[in-house]
């Protein structure tokens, strides 16, 4: 099932690296050289990079993973991929599947590193450094990260060292994303200074507040909802700051806890911005930090990151131009071009529909660098080329609403809430369609512990749903020897530096993958085992069953 957003260009130009001179200042330069991988990259060895290592799976008749990203068109997204299910309908190069670390066989390797080896490494900082060895290079045109971790965030989620950076929780999406399966991560957002300031060009926090409702109103309730209908709980904002009726009550005045119906245009310095659903504004930003599993700290985030991404949102398209670039991307798709994106590993990978995104990994000693463009392209196709995700991203729209859903990342007390216009929790659907806990069918102890004998047991897994005694953590965090071993297997692909084959942190070699393919079905289409209802979207206010 393929996933890469399909050239307008051509293949040529994918398989060349775009030339662009690395910043080379030799009186900057030391021994930390966070761009040296990138400077020293000449040509692009997959460029089908974007179709992530899932897509790979060998479903059979009944295990359809491929439900959560593959569906059919929603509020602005056009791809309409749900056929994706049905088919593994990759170009001619990416029969061949390039994601080799998922065969390989580390658990020699995995034994021999220590759980105290292992937990010294993960809780080092790796972080601070990356910030003053990237402006040594002065003529760097990248990202540079403006984030300290260090000073941390207030009672509402904002950075306190001043950035302007929010935090929120979200429950994560299916799968891949689940600590169980290998990594814990944490979103931000920040809007753009017009968005912060109030109508005379002076910083408001209430300002910004309101800002930040008005998109989490505009970006987190489903298609079916008309605007005028909107209903979104908001934590409590000043009507007055905000200049604008945000709970319909025919006053602006007053603290109010619920947007009903969506506001026309934007509040303070962007009172000129319209509001449209599913679109937002040019110059927001995302920061969205991979974590390993520490055991031993909240919420299992590690101090040491895995990965650094950054996206924003370069430019805002017309409704008839996007709708242009997905019958232009839907004809590219047909005609079999490879995917292309504009940009260098210097200045990110911008896709179509105006996201700019760039990302920094570990170097083999466990230091930050810049993502060579093939490690970049590795994200683009989730972000550009599926049919669930909302303006091309994927937290937000899951984030929890009100006042609870701002602030660091934590998964206590979320319940497995099912996703809009569905019968059952997400969770419980999700291990129900795949027989399994990930893609892969390989978490051995999801297995164990959800399906005895094979079979699913929904009774356990309907403990962390609405109405339930628990919360999603019960069923999506690994336990202690789990999360160390997973923590070593990335180490081992850290030294090796072989992320351009793979970043997933497999325990032993993968069985459920193909490692060479046919252009040809799935089985599922057969078996009556595809779908078209999966939602980014989430019911939070589902009752209790």
């Amino acid at each position: 099932m393929k996933t890469a957003l399909r050239a307008r260009l051509g293949w040529i130009s994918a398989l060349i690296l775009i030339a662009a001179s690395p910043p080379a200042d030799p009186a900057a330069r030391s021994a930390y050289d966070p761009l040296a991988a990138a400077a020293a990259e000449t040509l692009i060895g997959n460029v089908e990079a974007g179709v992530p290592p899932q897509c790979y799976t060998k479903t059979g008749a009944r295990s359809n993973p491929c439900w959560t990203c593959h569906t059919s068109r929603n509020g602005r997204n056009q791809t309409d991929d749900w056929r994706l299910q049905q088919r593994y309908d990759f170009s001619d190069l990416g029969l061949t599947n390039h994601w080799t670390n998922l065969f390989q066989d580390r658990r020699t390797a995995i034994a021999a590193i220590g759980d105290a080896e292992a937990l010294a490494y993960i809780r080092q900082d790796n972080y601070t450094g990356l910030r003053p060895a990237l402006l040594a290079h002065a003529d760097y045109p990248g990202w540079v990260p403006d984030l300290d971790y260090r000073q941390g965030f207030d009672a509402d989620g904002f950075a306190r060292d001043g950035s302007d950076w929010r935090a929120f929780r979200y429950k994560p999406f299916p799968g891949t994303f689940w600590p169980t399966n290998g990594s814990t991560d944490d979103v931000l957002v920040r809007l753009p200074p017009r968005f912060r300031n109030d109508a005379a060009g002076h910083p408001s926090r209430a300002v910004y507040k309101a800002n930040l409702a008005i998109l989490e109103a505009a970006m987190a309730v489903p298609d079916t909802v008309p605007d005028a209908q909107l209903r979104r709980r908001i934590e409590p904002i000043d009507e007055t700051a905000a200049a604008i009726d945000l709970d319909g009550d025919g006053r602006i005045a007053g603290s109010v806890e619920q947007i009903r119906g969506l506001p026309a245009h934007y509040a303070g310095g962007a009172a000129g911005e319209n509001v449209l659903r599913y679109d937002y504004p040019e110059g927001t930003e995302f920061l969205h930090t991979v974590r390993y599993l520490d055991p031993d700290a909240s919420g299992l985030m590690s101090a040491r990151f895995k990965e650094v991404r950054y996206a924003v949102k370069q430019f805002r398209l017309t409704e008839a131009t996007r709708q242009w670039r997905y019958r232009e991307e839907e004809q590219e798709r047909d005609i079999g071009g490879l995917p292309h994106y504009s940009g260098t590993s210097y200045t990110g990978q911008t896709n179509a529909f105006g996201w700019r995104l760039q990302g920094y990994i570990e170097d083999a000693s466990g230091r930050l660098r810049l993502q060579t463009r093939e490690e970049q392209i590795y994200c683009m196709g989730c972000h550009t080329g599926i049919g669930v995700t909302v303006d091309q991203t994927f937290s937000l729209p899951r984030k929890v609403p009100g006042a609870a859903g701002w602030g660091p990342q934590s998964l206590a007390g979320i319940r497995d809430m099912p996703q809009a216009g569905s019968a059952e929790p997400e969770i419980l659907r999700y291990f129900r369609r795949v027989g399994g806990g990930d893609e892969f069918r390989a978490n051995t102890e999801l297995l164990a512990r959800f399906f005895p004998g094979g079979l699913l047991d929904p009774a356990k897994l309907r403990r962390a749903a609405p109405g339930g005694q628990g919360d999603i953590r019960d069923l999506i965090l690994p336990s202690r020897r789990r999360a160390l071993q997973l923590d070593k297997a990335y180490m081992l692909i850290v030294r090796e530096q072989s992320f351009i084959h793979g970043r997933d942190a497999v325990l032993e070699p993968a069985q459920s993958v193909h490692a060479q393919l046919d252009n040809t079905d799935t089985a599922l289409k057969a078996s009556g085992h595809t779908y078209k209802d999966g939602r980014l979207w989430l019911d939070w206010d589902a009752p209790g069953r």
